[in-house]
């Protein structure tokens, strides 16, 4: 798999935030930081299988509930991101098939304004193609698009969620 990169990232902390086609996507946007990052998902993909919950808390990944305000999990990112870590979130929430099919959540930004930090947008284009939502491996080139640092301050999450928003569809677009 070859992915093609493009764009400059600052020096951490910052908060990245991509869309979300596949199950590719935290591998090819970590290939694309080349810093770990501290992914927020759902906690439903915990507790399947013992050798997938040991990879993902051997990545760091922070654990979000879809039903309860994550009031933990937001401590903890909060923490990282004043350690001087990258939180990764896709604020779709999950996988889509088509982008703009699921409105964005306002966490990413939250996130970046709390801890006074860069949101960075990226684009993710083709692994809806490489490895779908249906879950099959395809040959298909895919890229990462990596944005300016969106300012946290002194914007509002809704506000800077939409900026995000509308750069990612532009980059798509394209």
């Amino acid at each position: 798999m070859q992915i093609e990169v493009h764009g400059e990232l600052p020096p951490p902390p910052f908060v990245v935030a991509a869309n979300h086609y596949s199950h590719l996507d935290p591998v090819v946007v970590g290939a694309a930081v080349r810093s770990p990052i501290r992914y927020l998902a759902v906690d439903e993909l915990f507790g399947n299988s013992a050798i997938f919950d040991q990879v993902l808390g051997s990545v760091g990944v922070i654990p979000i509930s879809r039903s309860r305000v994550p009031i933990r999990t937001l401590r903890i990112a909060l923490a990282r991101l004043e350690e001087g870590e990258v939180v990764g979130v896709f604020p779709e929430g999950t996988r889509v098939s088509c982008w703009g099919d699921i409105s964005p959540k306002r966490g990413a930004a939250w996130l970046a304004i709390r801890a006074k930090v860069p949101l960075i947008p990226v684009a993710v284009i083709g692994t809806d193609r490489a490895f779908g939502l249906d879950n099959r491996w395809h040959s298909a080139p895919i890229s990462v698009v990596v944005g300016r640092p969106l300012s946290a301050n002194p914007q509002d999450a809704s506000t800077l969620t939409s900026k995000w928003e509308s750069w990612v569809t532009n980059q798509l677009a394209r």
